[in-house]
């Protein structure tokens, strides 16, 4: 009966969307998929309002400010601070870079919160170069995204995190190859469950994690200040932070730098929901000014108190600086720093489910990717299917492929999208000059960001061309998937019967629907209402 009952609901449901499909859904939709166009709300319907299967805006400013902040601090900085020593020579010029990583950092992200305040859409960057650059450069950076780069740095925080709790079993050797694995896809199934069943309770995690992660370095930059009371602070002095046992090259320098980023990534990531943040034009802002300083000062806090215990030797010889910190200076209590990475990279899961299904939501919803992405849960209003699919490819992606060689091509294919982003920003100016914009940064700021940008990407082909090169291939293989996948409207007709099939079952397994339109939101209301020319329309398809 239950399962019966299940099917009458998802019919009922499939039935109130037939009228017509909205102008983002795939072309040639069956009944069974179509959605009814947005009615004005009257007094009577405000129960069928609050009850509309849509995405909900349960996301307020604190866990706002916990994904970003749940999402830049992972495991970098608990591993990268040896990466930017061994790049730059010196105590004093590591920290120089972890501030100036913070100030880049910040610069990015008011150059995105003004980006997300002007179109106010979930799916970050690839909503924004869809809206300026077209069609094809947006599904470039979808295609590169959910096809390695987020899978893979799901793949890389999910595996650390087991090396992490399985360190305690084996403390004399590396874990297993297949026990780290199963505990890494428990992990990761598990977290995909609780995102599939609530929003709140996502946010939830990510707001208890995230708190977990400040108050462990909080620990560290606590007994740091103890140490330097107690007169440990001869690394830190300039006569020798500055003391430099080689010169750094300006390669090196720019090596040095892309580690300290590693540790910074993420500060884009509340982009990615913007439509269910609440208030989004206050509260993305605002979220961003507060998360970027404090994470940038708490790295730069982190770092001296490392100092304060390791020499740069030491600190060089550790392959996890905050474990090896916690053994120097703990003692009984060592064991809390491999947890805290551990439940640091228990979050930074988390945090990466969430904002990376957001990002196949947006897709589909734009054509780009099968139209079942596009589709919520009719009770619980979330995107289960794209949360499975981020799921999978994750378990793939840690099951055949060499992960730590794939996390290479994924920081430059991750940079080279931020760069070609903020040059969006300029563009937009440029074509919208009149467009209401809530937020207007300056243009040095993305011009100096850019100028920072173009010197890491340089001297990136430059060190390391097999690298970057690979990167530009797996970007470009989503060309020919365009054009045959999105472009190409007439296809077979068997085509069109064999995909619906597949997608009628999938709502029918997952439960799911497309979202109800509902009446605007101001918030909601487009960044302009200029109609696209003929050309930009036919590839946004």
């Amino acid at each position: 009966m239950a399962g019966e009952n299940q099917h009458q609901t998802l019919r009922k449901s499939i039935a109130a969307h037939q009228p017509a499909a909205p102008a983002q859904v795939p072309p040639t939709p069956t009944p069974h998929q179509q959605l009814a166009p947005a009615a004005a709300p009257t007094a009577g319907s405000r129960t069928s309002i609050a009850e509309r299967v849509t995405l909900k805006k349960e996301i307020g400013l604190i866990s706002a400010c916990a994904i970003i902040i749940g999402n830049i601090i992972g495991s970098g900085i608990f591993i990268s601070p040896k990466g930017v020593l061994e790049h730059t020579g010196s105590v004093g010029l590591a920290l120089i870079i972890w501030v100036l990583g913070g100030g880049i950092s910040a610069l990015g992200s008011l150059c995105y919160a003004e980006l997300g305040v002007t179109i106010p859409k979930s799916g970050g960057d690839y909503s924004y170069v869809t809206e300026i650059f077209g069609g094809l450069a947006g599904f470039l950076l979808l295609w590169s995204a959910v096809l390695i780069m987020y899978p893979t740095s799901l793949a890389v925080i999910a595996l650390t995190f087991s090396n992490y709790v399985l360190q305690p079993v084996f403390p004399n050797c590396i874990p297993p190859y297949n026990a780290s694995r199963v505990l890494s896809m428990v992990c990761l199934f598990l977290l995909t469950w609780v995102n599939s069943s609530s929003v709140r309770w996502a946010t939830r995690i990510q707001d208890i994690f995230t708190a977990g992660k400040l108050l462990a370095l909080g620990l560290i930059i606590t007994v740091g200040f103890v140490q330097i009371f107690q007169g440990n602070y001869e690394e830190l002095l300039p006569s020798n932070a500055f003391n430099f046992w080689m010169t750094p090259s300006v390669g090196h320098l720019a090596l040095a730098f892309l580690q300290g980023s590693f540790a910074f990534s993420g500060w884009n990531f509340l982009n990615y929901v913007t439509e269910e943040l609440v208030d989004p034009r206050r509260n993305l802002p605002r979220a961003i000014f507060i998360s970027i300083p404090l994470v940038t000062f708490v790295y730069t806090f982190t770092n001296i108190a490392y100092f304060t215990a390791m020499s740069p030797q030491e600190l060089l010889s550790s392959n996890a600086v905050a474990v090896t910190f916690g053994e120097k200076l703990l003692g009984y209590f060592s064991w809390v720093m491999p947890v805290s990475v551990a439940l640091s990279t228990f979050g930074g899961i988390n945090g990466y489910l969430f904002t990376s299904s957001r990002l196949c939501f947006s897709g589909a919803r734009e054509g780009h990717l099968p139209s079942l992405l596009a589709m919520i849960h009719v009770k619980r209003c979330t995107p289960i299917p794209a949360l499975l699919v981020c799921c999978l490819a994750t378990v793939v992606i840690m099951l055949v492929g060499d992960t730590y060689t794939l996390i290479n091509y994924v920081s430059f294919i991750n940079y080279l999208c931020y760069g070609v982003t903020i040059i969006g920003l300029i563009v937009l100016r440029w074509k919208k000059p009149k467009a209401f914009r809530p937020i207007k940064v300056n243009l040095v700021v993305p011009i100096t960001y850019l100028i920072f940008w173009a010197f890491l990407l340089i001297f990136s082909f430059y060190s390391e061309p097999v690298v970057c090169g690979i990167g530009l291939i797996i970007i470009l293989t989503g060309v020919p998937v365009f054009f045959l996948g999105v472009y190409w409207k007439n296809k077979p007709k068997c085509v069109y019967r064999i995909t619906e099939s597949l997608t009628y079952w999938g709502q029918k397994v997952c439960f799911v629907v497309y979202p109800q339109g509902g009446p605007p939101e101001e918030d909601d209301i487009p960044f302009t209402h200029s109609p696209l020319s003929g050309s930009e329309k036919s590839l946004k398809k």
